[in-house]
């Protein structure tokens, strides 16, 4: 049976949540509060202790009487109390009969989740197909000890580490609202100087928040040059893994590279938070561009990153892909394709 729990059954979600066998704070209550670009909901399927869930989000369709499912910014995609290898091959078969379903019930066209690299989701979802290849994401095994992790680094990343405790640069975690403040005026900057759109210039509230929880264990890890704050990032901790979800770095300290320096420290203290991985994440629309050959110069392990593009009502998707002037057969990346501007 499929249940939809909103963002108004805390408890509830909350519970699912805690109760995976594998989850990240993607996944969470909290984190899906901080979302305005559409109205999150928790589908549940579950047979007696087993269940299925999937946190999403409703949007409307301008112009049809149509909705879309997406997901917040990060990895989401589907948790269970078991990891999903592990699930029943008659579990997943129900569960995607009830799901189809449901899409079908409440008029959704498509489905669009950017999927965990570190679960196997798509042993779920490539029974629906869209499972879409998108690229790499860079990785630090933190199981290995400093000394053997700093051998792969490249010579350049391992001078910038140097480099970076030869003038003193310290690491303060903080979460005031001073040091939230310092954060946002770098991480803005930063954003502006390589062209980000606006999606990702979240005001200050959004910073607080994210923080703010129990949920899930947030720093905000900012370098200081004396008393100069350089380079900021919020990481998280949650369930062995560190995900790098945002940084800046000031213009004239580019040259120091602080962030190399703050990575380095980043993957010490989460052996000592008892981490298992350290996610950099991938380039840039996880392309092989500068961005991802930078972290590069940490380490060569790389995940597969995936997403799911599912097309639940095809005749419905055509419609709106014709009444945007849209070819079908576009080689655009992007998915909705109706959505692209």
């Amino acid at each position: 049976m499929i249940r939809i729990f909103t963002i108004h059954h805390k408890l509830e979600w909350i519970s699912y949540v805690q109760k995976a066998a594998e989850y990240d704070f993607y996944h969470t209550w909290h984190y899906h509060t901080l979302e305005t670009g559409g109205a999150p909901i928790l589908v549940v399927y579950q047979e007696h202790d087993d269940f299925i869930g999937i946190p999403l989000l409703r949007r409307t369709i301008p112009g049809s009487e149509f909705f879309d499912l997406s997901c917040v910014y990060g990895y989401t995609g589907p948790f269970s109390n078991k990891k999903i290898e592990e699930l029943d091959e008659s579990l997943m078969g129900n569960f995607k009969r009830a799901f189809l379903q449901f899409l079908s019930d409440e008029k959704y066209v498509s489905v669009f989740i950017r999927m965990h690299p570190f679960f196997k989701q798509q042993l779920l979802l490539k029974e629906f197909g869209g499972v879409h290849e998108n690229g790499l994401t860079v990785v630090i095994d933190l199981s290995l000890s400093i000394e053997a992790q700093r051998e792969r680094y490249r010579q350049s990343t391992m001078d910038a580490v140097k480099h970076a405790r030869k003038r003193g640069f310290v690491i303060k975690d903080e979460k005031h609202r001073e040091a939230v403040a310092v954060f946002v005026n770098i991480y803005q900057e930063t954003m502006k100087r390589v062209g980000a759109s606006d999606y990702y210039l979240f005001n200050e509230d959004y910073f607080v928040r994210i923080l703010n929880t129990n949920e899930y264990d947030a720093r905000l890890l900012t370098v200081y040059d004396g008393d100069e704050a350089i380079c900021s990032t919020i990481v998280t901790f949650t369930n062995g893994i560190i995900q790098a979800h945002l940084l800046g770095t000031r213009a004239e300290y580019l040259h120091h590279s602080p962030s190399k320096f703050l990575a380095d420290e980043i993957s010490i203290i989460g052996r000592s938070a008892g981490m298992r991985y350290y996610n950099l994440g991938g380039g840039l629309g996880f392309k092989e561009d500068a961005l991802f050959k930078w972290k590069l110069g940490f380490t060569d392990l790389c995940l597969p990153y995936k997403s799911w593009r599912y097309v639940a009502n095809p005749c419905a998707y055509q419609e709106l892909l014709a009444k945007k002037n849209i070819d079908k057969n576009s080689d655009i990346d992007f998915f909705p394709l109706y959505r692209y501007v």
